[in-house]
């Protein structure tokens, strides 16, 4: 029997899957550290079978960054309207998310080891953290903000860099106040031409 698009349920069983994989992952994650976490201790957390695992994401490594792709921005705060503002909120929510129990385990997976993983991974990750950040500079573009708000590169290399090698390398006081510091420093700045 050939189901057509039409009568085919969305996500289905595939869905229901991955989602549980995902979460079991995380859970995992944050109670264990990621090196403590094997795919059979996920499948068994998620209810499935290993084999299933294995089949659909061979590695860890491959999990965790598909979870790392997956996760989404949902929570990312909401622009309120004002350039600093809107900036640190975005900053904040992105030292959170790198912070949180698994954080740079998942961002570590999503770089892969593997050469053409790592470039694909990076270039993921980037992408999708330019668009987090890219609402922000564009709606006060729109709003004619005086100065004009800077580039996104310049956000990346400014408050960004700093938040990712900062959780690499676990330095202390990367905390919220360290990301408004940064975000005034930007804000306060003349702005470079380019």
């Amino acid at each position: 029997m050939n189901a057509d698009a039409s009568t085919k349920r969305p996500g289905g069983r595939s869905a229901r899957v991955r989602a549980a994989v995902h979460g079991a992952a995380v859970a995992l994650v944050g109670e264990r550290g990621a090196d403590q976490v094997t795919l059979p201790a996920v499948a068994e957390r998620a209810g499935v079978n290993s084999s299933t695992l294995y089949r659909r994401w061979g590695t860890l490594a491959a999990l965790l960054a598909d979870v790392a792709r997956h996760r989404g921005d949902a929570s990312a705060p909401p622009l309120v309207g004002d350039l600093r503002a809107d900036l640190e909120n975005q900053a904040v929510w992105t030292l959170a998310e790198l912070s949180r129990p698994g954080g740079i385990a998942f961002f570590r997976a999503e770089v892969a080891p593997d050469v053409d993983e790592r470039h694909d991974g990076l270039r993921e990750c980037l992408h999708g953290v330019s668009e987090r950040f890219r609402p922000v500079l564009d709606t006060a573009r729109e709003r004619g903000d005086a100065p004009p708000p800077p580039s996104l590169e310049r956000v990346l290399d400014r408050i960004v860099a700093p938040l990712y090698f900062r959780v690499v390398f676990s330095i202390p006081g990367t905390d919220e106040a360290y990301v408004r510091a940064l975000v005034a420093g930007l804000i306060g700045e003349a702005p470079l031409e380019r």
